[in-house]
């Protein structure tokens, strides 16, 4: 039912792809092309969120991914020919050092390397190890001739100006390693059950929204865009794979809280309900230093149920690796839940 080799083709397509937060038009172009493809009509809210409806009559539920990814934008051109930077989006230092990336400038796209501070062995030694992995500490080396500030601006570059990290992407015996796995490994599994409802192999039991968010890095994503009648909102995003956690690359995993609190607890119960009846491989999970487009969607005010459901993600934020496992068993859970009723209320909802 879950094309497999189509999955894998969007992902490694979606995460070559750059569309760091506050860039995205590539990757919400690309998905456009390849909805229409499918026989869908894609629209946009004002923000620039890519979504399609799906099913007969108003959506009364709303799947979420993200497009955007971790980046990083200009913020000084340095005396020595080199660009200082920030991150967009929170992540490390210590997993910019070394990634070659593209700078987007007024006059092109241009090749480099993100460098500590103090890069050479043969000049600095041993400081090279001692220095600080901070954002202060590193610049970008342009790969071009440009030895100072006059020639950094006569080359068009100002600060402001985007950076897109590689993604570096490698299938290695059923894992995928790359960065940006989050959420693109998401946003290709909700393309390859969409493409299975294209192709009639997935009955909807309920009208639903397929959104394809753009800032939930920058905790914007899941803001807007919902219809009035939209009563419950699954976002579809990574799960932690790390020490004390019980998330695993062989299964989907259904989060019971993140650092916001509890998800709604009939989603959760119902989507428990349907992996036990389909024999999905799934994990329960909490997660402490984390929050998806849900949160984002609560916190604007929207009245909806929420809940989330994650592929295995290790090193998130970082060098990030997942399972085509993990992501069939999230494929077959978000079929199951297409095919399924809203959340029963079980007399919550009862005025009394």
């Amino acid at each position: 039912m879950i094309d497999q080799d189509y999955l894998l083709d969007r992902l490694l397509q979606l995460v070559k792809t750059p569309s760091p937060v506050g860039m995205t038009g590539r990757a919400t172009d690309l998905v456009d092309d390849w909805l229409r493809g499918l026989g869908y009509t894609p629209r946009y809210t004002r923000r620039g969120v890519l979504y399609v409806e799906v099913g007969d009559g108003a959506p009364r539920r709303a799947l979420a991914v993200h497009l955007d990814t971790l980046g990083a934008m200009v913020s000084e051109l340095k005396p020595n020919g080199r660009l200082a930077l920030r991150n967009t989006g929170t992540w490390a230092a210590r997993f910019a050092e070394g990634a070659r990336v593209t700078v987007f400038s007024d006059a092109g796209e241009h090749r480099g390397t993100i460098l500590p501070l103090k890069a050479s062995g043969h000049r600095f030694n041993t400081e090279v190890d001692s220095q600080p992995a901070d954002w202060d500490n590193l610049e970008i080396r342009v790969d071009a001739i440009l030895p100072d500030l006059a020639s950094l601006r006569a080359a068009g570059f100002n600060v402001g100006d985007m950076v897109a990290i590689d993604a570096q992407p490698e299938v290695v015996d059923g894992f995928i390693i790359s960065r940006h796995l989050d959420d693109k490994a998401g946003c290709a599994t909700l393309l390859a059950v969409l493409k299975a409802i294209a192709d009639g192999q997935v009955k909807v039991s309920v009208p639903f929204q397929a959104m394809f968010t753009i800032g939930e890095e920058i905790g914007i994503g899941g803001t807007h865009g919902f219809g009035p009648d939209v009563e419950e909102l699954l976002a579809i995003d990574n799960a932690v794979t790390a020490p004390n956690q019980a998330s695993r690359d062989d299964a989907v995993t259904i989060a019971m809280r993140d650092r916001q609190g509890p998800f709604d607890a009939r989603m959760t119960r119902q989507l428990l309900d349907l992996c036990q009846r389909d024999g999905i491989r799934h994990e329960r999970d909490t997660f402490r230093h984390y929050r998806s487009d849900s949160a984002a969607a609560v916190e604007a005010g929207w009245d909806l149920r929420v809940g989330l459901v994650c592929f295995s993600l290790d090193s998130s934020h970082g060098w990030e690796r997942t399972h085509a496992a993990s992501l069939l068993e999230l494929g077959k859970l978000l079929v199951a839940y297409l095919g399924a009723d809203l959340a029963p209320a079980d007399g919550l909802n009862r005025q009394e």
